[in-house]
């Protein structure tokens, strides 16, 4: 299993238990995978983008870092696209 640190913006207008709602999301589908939660800490809160994305212009910012097999990163994507609270997300691969 490779390292990863997930990088996900929630819409900062949302109530806080929904951006909190996400969080945890994220961690449910990290673990549907068969990965391993490190850490999970909410990096920024409302913090002013660079450019309004999905008519947004201020994001909460969650950083994740996990354990996973490499074959569940793309069943991981996906379902951070489809989730309509989720503003922009990225996935790093931390081991290399």
């Amino acid at each position: 299993m490779d390292k990863y640190e997930l990088v996900v913006i929630v819409n900062a207008q949302l109530p806080q238990d929904e951006r909190d709602s996400v969080s945890k999301q994220t961690t449910d589908y990290v673990a549907k995978g068969g990965g391993k939660i490190i850490n999970t800490q909410m990096w920024l809160d409302k913090f002013k983008l660079a450019f309004p994305i999905k008519k947004c212009q201020e994001g909460t910012y969650y950083l994740t870092n996990f354990e996973a097999p490499t074959a569940s990163i793309v069943n991981l994507r996906e379902s951070l696209r489809l989730n309509e609270k989720v503003v922009r997300y990225a996935i790093y691969n931390a081991s290399r």
